[in-house]
């Protein structure tokens, strides 16, 4: 029993660590390739695949509250009375996936490889959504674990959620599908709603479901101001409602209002 304690002790302090340090290089990378010309900058490729699911520039300033609200989880799991607990085993291997995914899927879309960025972006989801997940089936210790771990974890669950949405567009275009044509409309109509529709069920179903909705929102807006066909706007406003909706319904019928908005 001794030598599995200690073995979990030390797998725990390598965990958090490495989550810790991922944290960091993510944002590192993120950094030099807006700044250094590590590749080119991210809008500028997205722009040049315009398709009616193109977010306006304004909208990925996301990635700063993502990118803080990240390395405060990364330093919160890493403190000595977190290291050890069950929803940080759960969790922690996820997200330090999560922290390969997102720097690569930079590098790969900046260099104009689509088709690697759109797998990596898909990857990066999948990790988000897993741990995201299980962070479900427990409640929060406190406070402060919400506003570090909780918050940040849905909030970047939700904006890639969409996120993945508009990097599949960007390929298409990219592979030579039409970027503006009435077909790449009603594809986004299409899209735009099943989306939606999986969003607001995963806030009828989940915990800490405002962070998150915040954000499928916060993407959807930017789409439907980005200048897109009507349609697509309609379909933008219909979604945002549909989200918010869903996110009221869920805090008013819950047992547990605190637990089902901030987990």
């Amino acid at each position: 029993m001794t030598v599995v304690s200690h073995r979990s002790a030390r797998l725990d302090i390598v965990r958090s660590s490495l989550v810790a340090l991922l944290g960091i290089v993510q944002i590192v990378v993120s950094t030099l390739a807006a700044t250094s010309g590590i590749g080119e900058p991210i809008g500028e490729v997205a722009r040049d695949y315009r398709t009616p699911l193109l977010a306006a520039d304004w909208t990925f300033g996301i990635w700063l509250p993502i990118y803080v609200g990240f390395l405060g989880y990364a330093i919160y799991q890493l403190l000595p009375r977190q290291r050890g607990r069950e929803v940080h085993r759960r969790t922690g291997w996820w997200l330090a996936a999560s922290a390969v995914c997102n720097p690569s899927w930079i590098l790969a879309f900046g260099a104009r490889s689509m088709l690697l960025a759109e797998l990596l972006l898909v990857a990066l989801l999948a990790t988000l959504a897993v741990a995201f997940g299980r962070l479900s089936r427990e409640p929060a210790a406190d406070v402060v674990e919400r506003v570090a771990f909780r918050g940040p974890i849905a909030l970047y669950t939700g904006w890639v959620s969409v996120a993945v949405v508009l990097g599949t567009a960007a390929t298409g275009v990219w592979a030579g599908l039409p970027g503006s044509s009435a077909l790449s409309t009603v594809a986004a109509v299409v899209v735009l709603l099943a989306v939606t529709a999986i969003a607001a069920s995963v806030v009828l179903a989940g915990n800490a479901v405002i962070c998150y909705a915040a954000a499928v929102v916060w993407a959807v807006i930017g789409i439907a101001l980005n200048d897109p066909p009507a349609a697509v706007v309609v379909a933008g406003a219909v979604a945002i409602v549909v989200v918010l909706s869903a996110t009221a319904r869920r805090l008013t019928t819950t047992g547990n209002p605190p637990r089902a908005a901030w987990g």
